[in-house]
């Protein structure tokens, strides 16, 4: 345990520690967190490649009392340098993914180009260095004993964690707060999309035996075919459904109970700040009406930790604070919901 005789609490994060204000190097923490600075296949506004930089810079605003987790911080959490070898390719394929989209939004195709395809199949070689770069750093911090969160990034960045969760245990579920399903097969042409996540999860991860969806109220004909057709394998409550239960009397603790009894006993929670509502992330890449307040997201949280369920990781993606910073409270908000995350997995 260190030592924290000379650190004060209730005084002003600093951020010469670490992230919110705490003094905790990678050995001494037992949450270490991942910024994932990559936002490539983003399908309309930029920004979440530096949510991560955002997020700890509004970090130093959070007060560090947390009720529901009283003095979790003192386990110690540490969020790891922003690597910018990876944001500069990000910076990068995303000038090529812009290439690519345009050409598409004029309708075009990608294969009568050769050029552009040889962009396509650059994204795509890129979008798997990602996910093996994301899994040998998870993998390597689990190795060591910690408990590990990842903090994109759009929300293709936990493909890699996910695998290398799945090496230790498996059998888990995912909770997934989201305005979107993520379940469209390379999007775009993308093979490693954001929106294509959930699909390439259960493709590839089969140790992962349900993902349960809350809040989704965007998606295709094609995502609600595969919902419909796999019910053992994908729980999914949409937004319309949940709000059509509380407006006829259900309450939201019976809902939040419906929900984690789909979940097996070990969960991953992969948060797409999408799910919020947009007033609480206005600067989010593809921002949707409707969505949930912060709190209630918080109390589903409790609901699961009241299970009796093990939070074996989780990921928190989609942040962004647009082109001017103090124009939303993005950062603020991701700030509070991965604190809530980092007290959940080590409560």
């Amino acid at each position: 345990m260190k030592d924290l005789f000379n650190f004060d609490p209730n005084s002003v994060g600093l951020k010469s520690n670490n992230i919110f204000g705490l003094p905790f190097k990678e050995n001494e923490a037992q949450v270490v967190l991942l910024p994932v600075p990559w936002e490539v296949t983003v399908s309309y506004r930029l920004g979440t490649a530096r949510g991560p930089e955002h997020i700890y810079d509004a970090s130093m605003q959070v007060d560090l009392y947390d009720p529901d987790v009283v003095d979790g911080w003192k386990k110690g959490f540490h969020m790891l340098p922003i690597d910018k070898n990876i944001r500069r390719k990000s910076d990068y394929l995303r000038q090529c993914a812009e290439l690519i989209l345009s050409h598409i939004i004029d309708g075009g195709d990608v294969k009568d180009n050769e050029q552009l395809a040889g962009k396509l199949n650059e994204i795509n070689n890129g979008g798997r260095m990602l996910s093996d770069w994301v899994y040998e750093m998870t993998a390597c911090l689990l190795k060591a004993g910690k408990k590990v969160g990842l903090v994109g990034g759009d929300h293709s960045t936990p493909l890699g964690y996910l695998k290398a969760l799945s090496e230790i245990h498996k059998d888990f579920g995912i909770l997934q707060i989201d305005a979107h399903a993520d379940l469209r097969e390379a999007y775009e042409g993308f093979t490693y999309s954001h929106a294509s996540i959930m699909y390439n999860v259960l493709k590839e991860i089969p140790e992962m035996k349900k993902l349960v969806q809350v809040g989704v109220r965007d998606y295709c004909d094609h995502e609600l075919m595969m919902i419909r057709e796999q019910p053992h394998r994908i729980a999914t409550y949409f937004d319309k459904d949940l709000k059509t239960r509380q407006y006829e009397g259900d309450t939201w603790k019976k809902i939040c109970e419906d929900i984690i009894s789909e979940l097996p006993k070990k969960v991953y929670i992969s948060f797409d700040i999408d799910g919020l509502d947009p007033k609480l992330c206005p600067n989010t890449g593809t921002p949707v009406p409707g969505g949930f307040e912060l709190d209630q997201v918080f109390y589903l949280l409790k609901v699961l930790h009241a299970s009796g369920r093990e939070l074996i990781g989780f990921d928190l993606n989609e942040v962004s604070c647009g082109e001017h910073t103090a124009d939303g409270i993005d950062g603020i908000v991701g700030a509070r919901a991965l604190y809530k995350l980092c007290n959940y997995m080590i409560a």
